[in-house]
């Protein structure tokens, strides 16, 4: 029926990277070295090993970063029970996979691995789709059914795992990431309006589902996918309900405490080196606190801990409203009162110059300049002493820790509080391109469509329900740019990032928190910092925010500019086009502008507004981005024909 085909000097060490094709009308056994390059794209997401199945109707790709079990967790992974083969390929990791063994054991099933690869197999081969209600943990996989011909794709409640589909005629195509599709001779880098839009008036954000090139579909966070000859049929497993709240402020706490360590213990579990990002925070200096005790309690070394800094920071660094304080000195002194092995990577301006095209191909988009930057290179120092690294994203974002949750000014703005500056965006857009994408009106559509998905609950005073509609927009929009930021660039190292806030229990829990509780004391986070009393010394669990940092070196601001200069200057330049070249260039040369806000997040100011351009033109370069506006272009809501603009 099908054949596996394992490809490295040794099955070794369950991150990875995942790509398919499904045809009903080729013979797929002789376009094996197409799925072969696709998931050759994926390298850096699993560098241990590679493998295929081949059959006439699917063909499986997968590139293994083994986590646990390195012997045992090979895939593509087939089993045939009676006349039936089903084979998985998978990314991501099973946080409760003894509870789905011993369940399904007692159904009959035998194990030959310890692997959670084999563990969600069976789990599908006994449950069917309902096995997703089953699994704590973080994934994207695809499970091929042979006898029925019918493809089951999956990703995690949260959306830590990506993964992308296309459909080009008879062939069903779905990959880790863009590259993946964009490497099948049947899908063209293409961008229409609509593409166009997601890149310049919400990038470095992204609609969740949207994949920017045409006919490129992301599966969102919680959606499941059935493909048959028949067609295709998508459907929700998982969404946030509202309901009210039973419990005290010190029930709660305690509650919430006991969430988070009993996802911290779950999420160490690995056969390879395990460490955690420390920034001195509340947020990961709990994660790495929780994880500490843990390792203590099992007799294992220190646990190893990892921050990152800018080359010239102490000089440069200036407070802000959005960066109070430089995180250094902070993550030393958690770490030291953690007993932990701490090291702080530091970063030049001419690395994070360069990584910006590194950061572009990690993410095939144009993302967030030295944030992704410092990142990846961060993620590429922890990589040569540890292969699974515990962070604290996305806390913010579940307990309301962002400077919108508490600013009267965002709370009141009919918008996502995040994408800012929209009037600059246009400003600098050619007059043409302002005119298809209508930046307002493209933001304002997507933004009405986000809050018709809000969860309300009944009896709700307007404050309250402002406050959970903020929360939504940040646990579904925002969240998902930082997730991908995590996921693209560790893996691009070869690193597996781990975020226990995004426990699905967890978060479920939390979202139902009232505001005055969640915010216990008048504090963000409150209820948080409440938790973690006499795990963290109080100096830290009174510190106010500081977010992922970014550089304040006048040199980095120097290099964008002299890069955008040459974009400027460069005929052939495919940027060129879309923007308004004169607009651009007065804020290349006035060296003194400053942006009254950040124009997206919380730190992306004019460099990084420079430094977004540049890799937009190096992604539309390196991509071959065609830009094709002929035909239905969707902008603001409203259909219409548009003429070729590029």
């Amino acid at each position: 029926a099908g054949v596996v085909l394992l490809t490295a000097a040794e099955r070794m060490r369950d991150m990875c990277g995942i790509a398919g094709w499904v045809d009903w009308e080729e013979d797929l056994t002789r376009r094996a070295d197409v799925v072969r390059a696709m998931t050759s794209t994926l390298a850096a997401r699993g560098p241990d090993a590679e493998g295929l199945w081949v059959s006439p109707r699917a063909v499986l790709g997968h590139r293994r970063l083994a986590v646990v079990d390195p012997a045992g967790g090979g895939q593509p992974m087939a089993r045939r029970l009676g006349a039936r083969t089903y084979v998985i390929t998978y990314n991501g990791e099973l946080y409760n996979t003894l509870e789905v063994r011993r369940a399904l054991e007692t159904r009959g099933h035998t194990f030959l691995s310890r692997s959670d690869t084999e563990a969600l197999l069976l789990a599908y081969v006994e449950w069917g789709p309902a096995c997703l209600e089953r699994l704590d943990g973080i994934f994207a996989f695809a499970i091929w059914d042979e006898a029925a011909g019918r493809l089951f794709l999956a990703r995690d409640r949260l959306g830590v795992k990506p993964l992308f589909y296309t459909r080009r005629g008879s062939a069903f195509l779905f990959g880790s990431e863009l590259k993946a599709l964009l490497a099948h001779p049947a899908v063209e880098p293409v961008v229409d309006a609509e593409g166009l839009a997601e890149v310049l008036v919400l990038g470095p954000g992204r609609t969740p589902g949207h994949g920017v090139f045409r006919g490129i579909r992301e599966l969102k966070p919680g959606w499941c996918l059935t493909v048959t000859a028949a067609g295709l049929r998508l459907r929700r497993y998982w969404a946030l309900e509202s309901r009210p709240h039973p419990d005290d402020p010190q029930t709660t706490a305690a509650r919430v405490r006991a969430l988070l360590a009993d996802a911290v213990e779950r999420q160490l579990v690995a056969d390879v080196p395990v460490c955690a990002f420390l920034s001195g925070g509340v947020d990961s200096s709990a994660i790495a606190a929780l994880a500490a005790r843990s390792r203590a309690r099992g007799g294992l070394p220190p646990l190893r801990t990892y921050a990152v800094d800018y080359a010239g920071h102490d000089a440069h660094f200036r407070a802000n409203a959005y960066e109070p304080e430089a995180d250094t000195a902070w993550a030393s002194r958690v770490a030291a009162h953690l007993g932990t092995e701490h090291r702080t990577v530091t970063v030049t301006t001419p690395e994070l110059v360069e990584a910006l095209r590194t950061a572009m191909r990690a993410r095939d988009l144009p993302g967030m300049a030295d944030v992704d930057a410092s990142l990846y290179l961060l993620c590429r120092e922890v990589k040569k002493e540890a292969t699974v690294a515990l962070s604290g994203e996305s806390a913010d974002e579940i307990f309301g820790g962002y400077p919108w949750f508490h600013r009267e000014e965002d709370l009141a703005a009919d918008t996502f509080p995040w994408v800012r500056q929209i009037s600059l965006r246009e400003q600098v857009l050619a007059p043409e391109v302002a005119a298809l994408v209508q930046p307002s009106a493209y933001l304002a559509e997507r933004y009405r469509e986000a809050l018709a998905e809000v969860p309300r609950l009944p009896g709700e005073d307007p404050r309250s329900a402002r406050l959970r509609e903020i929360s939504y927009l940040s646990l579904t929009r925002f969240m998902a740019v930082l997730l991908d930021r995590k996921d693209r660039m560790s893996m691009a190292a070869g690193l597996e990032a781990r975020v226990p806030y995004c426990d699905h229990r967890l978060v479920e829990y939390v979202w139902n928190i009232p505001w005055p509780l969640k915010n216990w004391g008048g504090r963000p986070k409150g209820i948080l910092r409440r938790a973690l009393t006499g795990l963290l010394p109080e100096d830290v669990l009174a510190r106010r925010k500081s977010p992922y940092p970014k550089t304040h070196d006048p040199a980095y601001g120097a290099a964008v500019r002299a890069l955008m200069r040459q974009v400027l200057d460069d005929p052939s330049s495919p940027l060129l086009p879309l923007l308004d070249g004169r607009a651009v260039r007065r804020l290349v040369d006035a060296e003194d502008v400053a942006l009254a806000a950040p124009f997206f997040g919380q730190l992306m100011r004019l460099p990084q507004l420079l430094a977004y351009l540049v890799q937009t033109d190096l992604w539309l370069r390196e991509y071959r981005v065609s830009v094709r506006t002929r035909g239905p272009a969707v902008s603001g809501g409203r259909t219409r024909r548009r003429r070729r603009s590029a």
